[in-house]
């Protein structure tokens, strides 16, 4: 039997663990569409994660001041050293900073760091909070299926489509799936409903009532990740809204 493994993406390695769309012009470590209502994309953009792919940037000449003088800054007797740590007036010479062995402690709350590809940092946003807004699927340590989910709030675009059907329920709000897909080779075996189950399990653990997506009827496989919504309905969702263009499905958890 096949090795299945479910890989919360929440660091660098589970990022670098997403597989590749089955069409090249797209690409999840590079898609904003959920996340930016405006102007997200799901292109594919390589500079997105790989330094290499990034243009170098263009030197520019500095412009030469005519005003500027030659010789160097002024001495400023009033102004703050630049060495050393601020001085205390109220404190002694050798102070340290008091330690209080009765203040509480924060615990330190994961983050993404800034030097990480942009997707990762969408995804990280709330690891302190929510937790994790993606899964990855591996069968025998090949990446096969991916799957991109969290609370409505994260993600404008489906507030907007939401907003089109007043019906809808508004109180308490789902969390919402964005994304599923599966590579190609990997097809109909069932993967990407065991991620969605998956991420029903997930969420129904962290306190939400609902989940719904998105899907897009009639489109082909290789171009959506949004599936359709004979999948959903598979997959335990019922279809909320029927529309022939932005039809929505639902699942109370």
């Amino acid at each position: 039997m096949a090795g299945i493994r479910i890989i919360d993406v929440r660091d660098g390695d589970g990022f670098g663990r997403i597989p590749a769309c089955a069409d090249p012009g797209f690409d999840h470590r590079s898609c904003d569409y959920w996340e930016d209502a405006d102007r997200g994309s799901k292109a594919a953009r390589a500079s997105w994660w790989d330094p290499a792919a990034r243009p170098a940037p263009t030197p520019r000449p500095a412009a030469a001041n005519p005003f500027a003088s030659t010789a160097g800054p002024a001495f400023n007797p009033f102004a703050p050293s630049t060495s050393g740590p601020p001085l205390n007036p109220f404190g002694g010479d050798e102070d340290d900073p008091i330690d209080n062995p009765f203040a509480p402690r924060r615990a330190a709350r994961p983050a993404m760091g800034s030097d990480q590809p942009r997707k990762l940092q969408l995804l990280g946003r709330g690891l302190a909070v929510f937790g994790t807004y993606a899964k990855v699927l591996e069968v025998d340590g090949q990446s096969v299926a991916y799957v991109q989910f969290g609370p409505l709030s994260a993600y404008p675009r489906a507030q907007r489509l939401r907003e089109l059907y007043p019906k809808l329920p508004a109180s308490p709000l789902p969390a919402v799936v964005t994304c599923i897909a599966t590579t190609a080779d990997a097809r109909r075996a069932g993967h990407a409903a065991r991620l969605v189950a998956a991420v029903c399990d997930d969420l129904a653990g962290r306190g939400f009532a609902a989940v719904e997506a998105y899907p897009e009827p009639g489109a082909r496989p290789d171009s959506t990740s949004a599936a359709s919504p004979a999948f959903w309905e598979a997959c335990g969702f019922v279809v909320a809204i029927d529309d022939d263009r932005f039809p929505v499905v639902r699942r109370e958890l």
